[in-house]
């Protein structure tokens, strides 16, 4: 599944495509997509995991789920759920979750709970996280609606990088691992980003899909973990465990 910083590399892709005119859509989703026939992109925006194609009075949200892709002036061979037509250029979109916004965007995200987002606010996570004491501190990394955008390698990096261990309750962390929890979700997230852009992120992880901890030369322990049950690799000896 793309996490945020992979949404905004498709938001930078896609601003060519705002002001233009969609010509022809095509593609087996059950939404009304032909509703963009005639239209003109009004902007193209992200907001976590989402991708929003904005018109004039609706929005086209993508959400790739766990297999989902896309390409920019070319095409799979396979057919697209969504297929935007331009004169000079083309949006394809492949097994994504297409959905239909009428409501104004700012009626129906949260732009502060984006780790991407210039609205990002530390200090409103940090208070859900607080309210949420019993919460698992992998399920907390995972939750959009606290770090909107961090996904599976976000979460097991920063908690890597934080040395806490995924099982640890947010409401037992030292109050430094509390603030790094917060601080690392979005200064990750933007690592990520430049790593992506420069196509190396996997030569960057020290945790995710990983066999031995960097730090201790152990094995690391793989589980599935949390009320997602999503893949968690964590050094039992130096990610602390907080009960």
């Amino acid at each position: 599944m793309p996490e945020g910083p992979s949404i905004v590399i498709l938001k930078e892709q896609a601003e060519p495509f705002k002001g233009k005119k969609v010509i022809s859509v095509t593609g087996n989703s059950k939404v009304d997509i032909q509703r963009a026939y005639g239209q003109k992109i009004t902007d193209i925006k992200s907001w976590g995991k989402h991708f929003l194609i904005c018109f004039k009075d609706f929005t086209i949200r993508i959400h790739f789920m766990l297999f989902g892709s896309y390409r920019i002036n070319e095409e799979k061979d396979a057919a697209p759920r969504l297929s935007l037509q331009f004169k000079n250029g083309q949006l394809n979109f492949y097994s994504c979750s297409v959905k239909i916004i009428e409501e104004p965007l700012d009626d129906v995200y949260d732009w502060s709970e984006d780790v991407m987002s210039d609205s990002w606010d530390a200090a409103a996570a940090k208070k859900k996280l607080k309210q949420n004491p019993e919460m698992l501190a992998c399920d907390a990394l995972l939750d959009q609606h606290i770090f909107s955008g961090s996904g599976n390698i976000i979460k097991n990096e920063v908690l890597f990088r934080i040395k806490v261990h995924p099982l640890s309750l947010v409401g037992k962390l030292s109050v430094k691992q509390f603030n790094s929890l917060v601080k690392e979700a979005r200064n990750y997230a933007f690592d990520f980003l430049e790593w992506k852009k420069k196509f190396e992120l996997k030569k960057h992880w020290l945790a995710h899909n990983k066999q031995v901890c960097p730090r201790c030369d152990i094995k690391f322990t793989r589980a599935h973990l949390g009320k997602t049950h999503r893949r968690s690799f964590f050094c039992t000896n130096c990610q602390e465990l907080y009960t």
